[in-house]
């Protein structure tokens, strides 16, 4: 059996007068992240991820803020070509664990809406899927409140 491992990380500014998506939920927020697509930097993190363990060019190879198919788009729509890119080259995901680092607003509420949005786009049960929040303890500008940054790591399989 293959397996293959994978690593993302992504982050965006907060922004006034842009809605907040984060695992492909929307929050109530007064800011949301800057970013050619809805800035979705948790779905940013897993796309990079998945995308690095099975060997291909990075996110912004992929769908680049030069295209403006791209702009506005949502996130959720990005990681489904990339989970089909995936199958076509006969790959799986085992699991998926993440973080989500921000100092406000408070993601825990949401993370049973974002398991709920996420695990059918990636077809892992809610078990196989690990959300994460956790503050910057006030430093940098996360802790400052001035941008939101999100890791994944993944794990895939060859499809018999």
């Amino acid at each position: 059996m293959e397996i293959r491992a994978g690593l993302g990380y992504d982050i965006h500014r907060l922004e006034e007068g842009r809605r907040l998506f984060l695992g492909g939920v929307e929050i109530e927020f007064g800011r949301g992240l800057s970013g050619h697509s809805d800035g979705d930097c948790l779905i940013h993190a897993i796309i990079d991820a998945l995308l690095g363990a099975v060997g291909m060019e990075d996110i912004g190879q992929h769908f680049p803020d030069s295209d403006p198919r791209y702009k506005d788009v949502r996130s959720t729509e990005l990681l489904k070509k990339v989970v089909g890119l995936m199958r076509e080259r006969k790959m799986e995901i085992v699991n998926v664990d993440s973080i989500v680092i921000a100092e406000e607003p408070k993601l825990g509420p949401y993370i049973p809406q974002m398991k709920k949005t996420l695990g059918p786009i990636l077809g892992v049960r809610q078990d196989d899927l690990g959300i994460k929040a956790k503050t910057n303890e006030g430093m940098g500008a996360i802790g400052e409140g001035e941008a939101i940054a999100a890791w994944a790591q993944v794990l895939v399989r060859k499809i018999k």
